[in-house]
């Protein structure tokens, strides 16, 4: 259940926004903005990493009949490399709401930093569990993204990227230790950098 949340803007032409994959050592960081129809309700929404993952599945569906308007858009690893996590995750929300087909009157965003945007907006700590089109953006980028790591699994076997999604478990960093780096590893995460400084070393 959502938690509380007046907005300033109480037209209808207001967006959720919302990114996945800020902690992952590999893959795109992937961010999603959603208007939501109010004359069609999607019941059970909620911060995506609070949901099962059947039930994230489900509402992915039913957010993307339902909505008036949503896009998921991405910023690449070398975006994440070249500008930094914080940044490029910005651009990604940037992205994706300059990618509604309906353009928003106000954006709400997850967090407590806007981008550097033409749109009125507000930053909502925790809005993934207070807003309900932040919860359903945070629910089409994680869905988005996570099927993008499973698929990833098969192009480079034996790093786990289908159970962990790229995040730093222990069997993902035994991997770096046996396998190596792969061209989708952030280069410029520490525990990356540290194997790449080893084979240099070696």
């Amino acid at each position: 259940m959502l938690e509380p949340f007046i907005s300033i803007y109480q037209g209808l032409l207001c967006a959720g926004c919302d990114e996945v994959g800020r902690g992952p050592l590999a893959g795109d960081v992937v961010a999603a903005a959603v208007i939501l129809d109010p004359s069609n309700p999607i019941e059970g929404l909620d911060d995506s990493k609070k949901l099962t993952e059947k039930k994230r599945e489900q509402l992915f569906i039913e957010i993307q009949q339902k909505a008036k308007s949503w896009c998921v858009a991405r910023a690449s690893v070398t975006e994440i490399d070249k500008l930094n996590i914080l940044q490029a995750s910005l651009l990604a929300m940037t992205r994706a709401v300059q990618g509604l087909h309906i353009q928003p009157e106000h954006v709400l965003v997850d967090g407590n930093k806007l981008p550097k945007w033409v749109y009125k907006a507000e930053a909502v700590v925790k809005g993934d569990s207070r807003v309900a089109a932040i919860s359903a953006a945070s629910i089409l980028a994680k869905v988005t993204r996570d099927r993008e790591m499973i698929v990833l699994d098969k192009t480079y076997p034996g790093y786990g990227f289908a159970e962990h999604k790229g995040y730093p478990t222990r069997f993902h960093m035994d991997a770096l230790d046996k396998l190596g780096i792969t061209p989708i590893h952030r280069t410029s995460y520490a525990p990356v950098r540290a194997k790449i400084e080893q084979i240099v070393l070696f």
